[in-house]
């Protein structure tokens, strides 16, 4: 099986295993997403959600976000993990869309990246929901997958791992790949205790198979009869 069927036989075990896969992060719009997304790193989506339930409600434009202090804006997200560092970028990158987009989250990468708090993997999820432009953003969880599975090696950087995926997944599939890779590794292959013993894609993981190997220190020892 070579690199482009064994990704196909990838992808077709993770549509059986998670047909509805789609992005958890609650939002009516491109500027929504943008600011859950930036607020997701390293913090759970179902934290965010809770913020954002709140948030979204008090915050509907950009010229809220900045409308208000900066403390009083750390207060309303401090349950986020950096909620200081958050909390500035927003109320940057609040201005720079005021200043720049008449207050319109601008719709290209290249655009997006500038923006404080906006780094690749944020600008992909928001060009491929907010605006369905094909994009596999790599996270915590795609990348220990891809890792697993090698798709990538274990050395390998998450843009290197982004490049992968986009040379062995077909264009029209990356935004439901990135999906299905997120809820694979969030819901199954977990970076603790991952559930092996029921994984469809064990023949494929180095170290699934050694979590699966019975170790020898647990073997019966044989008594030798006097």
């Amino acid at each position: 099986m070579n690199a482009k069927q064994k990704m196909r036989h990838i992808l077709d075990t993770l549509a059986e295993m998670f047909p509805d896969a789609h992005c958890e992060l609650n939002h009516s719009n491109p500027f929504e997403l943008t600011i859950a997304v930036l607020m997701s790193a390293q913090c759970t989506d179902e934290m965010v959600n809770k913020v954002t339930a709140n948030l979204f409600q008090k915050y509907r434009q950009p010229e809220d976000y900045v409308a208000v202090p900066l403390e009083e804006l750390e207060q309303d997200i401090r349950r986020i993990g950096l909620f200081r560092s958050k909390a500035s970028n927003i109320q940057k990158l609040c201005r720079i869309l005021i200043d720049k987009y008449d207050g319109e989250t601008p719709s290209t990468h290249e655009q997006l990246v500038e923006l404080p708090g906006v780094g690749r993997k944020t600008a992909n999820v928001v060009m491929s929901n907010a605006f369905n432009v094909p994009a596999i953003a790599v996270d915590t969880h795609v990348e220990r997958v891809s890792k697993r599975l090698s798709i990538a090696k274990p050395d390998d950087s998450v843009l290197e791992v982004e490049k992968k995926l986009m040379k062995l997944v077909p264009k029209e599939e990356w935004t439901l790949t990135h999906h299905r890779l997120i809820f694979f590794g969030r819901y199954h292959c977990k970076a603790q205790n991952p559930q092996c013993e029921i994984c469809p894609l064990l023949d494929m993981c180095k170290e699934g198979k050694q979590r699966m190997k019975p170790s020898l220190s647990k073997k019966p020892v044989k008594r030798v009869a006097k």
